[in-house]
């Protein structure tokens, strides 16, 4: 799971194996496997990066 911020800067957390695509137009809009759209503050970068150390921390076994 990663951490997102809605466009009211609430925090909530997203399972990132879920998600199909992101654009950026000009939010970044996150369209889910299961039909589900997110529309978040991050860039379309920052929720690749963050999706990228989320796996990392996975294949190193450091969950917390």
């Amino acid at each position: 799971m990663i951490i997102l911020r809605n466009l009211r800067g609430d925090e909530f957390a997203v399972n990132c194996d879920l998600i199909e695509t992101i654009s950026e137009n000009p939010d970044t809009t996150m369209l889910l496997t299961n039909g589900r759209v997110y529309i978040v503050k991050e860039s379309m970068q920052e929720v690749i990066d963050k999706s990228i150390e989320y796996h990392r921390k996975i294949a190193k076994g450091d969950f917390m």
